[in-house]
């Protein structure tokens, strides 16, 4: 077989086995596979909404998915994982599954595309692209395309970084397909560039110098003894004024004294030669008298 060939056969098979999978696994939110190779066989990871019913009871469920891919599709020894997804509006498998199921019940496909088309862009998704193809309003087939955000539709890029997913809506005037398109938020695109402002560099002015606290407090030191030197050299000079007064009335009331005592003295002589001139005053009389 040649190598075109070859490739061919493996994407044959590959669609073949994601058909199966939508069909068998439509209740349990089937949202895509991957198929990888591997030395001990090949790996098939399975991505649903509720795993549970992937797996099965006591997993004869995934057991029996197992047999049927090895026997029908001749993978070699075939090794399926289950892995949950936890936010089904990135999904786009999921959300064209879940759209083909509003659609069926009979809501108007403009009601249901723009619902759809909120829920995903409210999950954060950066790019999403709805489209239903068929018999909507009438006999004549149509389209109705919902758009919102960026989407790549070429490229390589267009390949590797939309999910895409498609499925079915079976009613009464028709069948309906539906094709959902998602850009997740964590997608860098290779075209994608920032602006880079530049930036003005000032001149820093010099900053003061802060001096650390125990050169301040080393500072604060010498002031505060001269204050205290100070204080003690006031109280000493009013001491020594009080001094001075207090010797100065002591020396006062000692003259003072000195002076009384001295005058005292005097005024005791002063009297006793009166008391005695007047006794010796007498006895002259006297003598007069006797002479007389």
């Amino acid at each position: 077989m040649g190598i075109e060939k070859k490739f061919v056969a493996d994407g044959i098979r590959k669609a073949l086995t994601d058909e199966y999978l939508t069909k068998r696994l439509e209740k349990a939110g089937y949202g895509g596979m991957e198929i990888n190779r591997t030395p001990m066989g090949t790996q098939i990871t399975v991505f649903a909404q509720k795993p549970g019913m992937v797996i099965g009871k006591g997993g004869k469920v995934i057991r029996n998915i197992t047999m049927e891919l090895d026997n029908s599709f001749n993978f070699d020894n075939p090794q399926v994982d289950v892995h949950e997804v936890n936010n089904p509006a990135l999904n786009a498998q999921m959300m064209a599954s879940s759209l083909a199921n509003i659609l069926e019940r009979g809501w108007n496909f403009r009601k249901a595309g723009y619902n759809t088309l909120q829920k995903i862009m409210g999950s954060g998704a950066l790019g999403c692209e709805i489209i239903i193809s068929g018999k909507l309003t009438g006999q004549r087939s149509r389209c109705a395309k919902f758009l919102n955000g960026y989407i790549k539709h070429a490229g390589k890029s267009a390949e590797e970084v939309v999910d895409r997913g498609f499925s079915v809506a079976r009613r009464k005037s028709g069948v309906l397909g539906v094709k959902v398109s998602i850009v997740s938020p964590d997608v860098t695109f290779p075209d994608n560039f920032n602006i880079i402002k530049k930036e003005v560099i000032k001149a820093e002015e010099p900053k003061e110098v802060k001096k650390p606290q125990n050169e301040v407090k080393a500072e604060e030191k010498p002031t505060e003894t001269k204050e205290v030197v100070k204080d003690v050299v006031e109280k000493a000079e009013t001491k020594e004024v009080v001094k001075d007064v207090v010797e100065k009335a002591e020396t006062k009331e000692v003259v003072k004294d000195v002076v009384e005592k001295a005058e005292e003295p005097a005024s005791e002589v002063k009297e006793e030669p009166v008391v005695g001139a007047e006794s010796e005053e007498k006895p002259s009389s006297e003598t007069e008298e006797g002479e007389k």
